[in-house]
């Protein structure tokens, strides 16, 4: 081909370079929480309860999921389990004020037993439908130290559906850049027979909390 074939050739401008990747989408907002369908347990329950606290706080604390009370309130921990709670808080040197709380599963798993609603314990399908919510709120609030309060908890806020509360207890790990304190949850206290385990069982929780409050205080506790 000539020079003056190669100078007639159409000049061809390059395609413009693919549009940038959309940002990501933020961190569900709690007012969509009550659309949440993403398992069956929004069909029994009477709303879904997100958790309360500090936009930004330092801890959070997890628990398994709402009761017959907070049910009905729309509201974590206002029940019995709760009120033992903020008595624990306050015994470990938790600022109750400062602390975010919320809920592994959102809607209240429940059995008729006569007039009352009884708990059930969450099936791991309901516990991984949930992570959407809580790794959401992990996003926005950020916090250093996370409190677990049972085995539902730990395997929510640790994506491991084989985690132990024997095992992870007294063992703080690190996670996501975060620490994660194993305990057990406040009802536990409440239901165990006897009062020497029950004594025992407090005094554990008591130390979990105190030991995230330290953590919370150490140079790495940040995120």
């Amino acid at each position: 081909m000539g020079d003056r074939e190669i100078s007639a050739m159409p000049h061809r401008t390059p395609p413009p370079p693919p549009p940038p990747s959309p940002p990501p989408s933020p961190p569900p907002a709690p007012d969509d929480l009550q659309q949440c369908r993403r398992c069956d347990l929004w069909r029994q329950a009477t709303q879904a309860v997100g958790g309360a606290g500090p936009a930004h706080a330092p801890m959070m604390v997890v628990g398994e999921q709402p009761g017959d009370q907070e049910d009905l309130a729309g509201l974590p921990f206002v029940g019995p389990a709760g009120h033992l709670l903020d008595a624990l808080f306050a015994e470990a040197g938790v600022d109750r004020a400062g602390v975010y709380v919320t809920n592994a599963v959102k809607h209240f798993k429940w059995e008729p037993r006569g007039k009352r609603r009884l708990h059930k314990t969450p099936a791991q399908q309901e516990i991984d439908a949930c992570r959407y919510w809580l790794d959401g709120e992990l996003a926005r609030v950020r916090p250093r130290v996370v409190v677990a309060l049972g085995s539902t908890a730990l395997k929510a806020v640790t994506g491991n559906p084989h985690a132990t509360l024997r095992q992870a207890m007294g063992q703080p790990q690190r996670h996501q850049g975060r620490w994660i304190v194993a305990v057990y949850h406040p009802s536990f206290v409440l239901r165990v027979p006897g009062a020497q385990a029950k004594q025992d069982a407090r005094a554990q929780l008591v130390a979990g909390l105190r030991e995230a409050v330290r953590l919370l205080r150490a140079p790495d506790a940040g995120v």
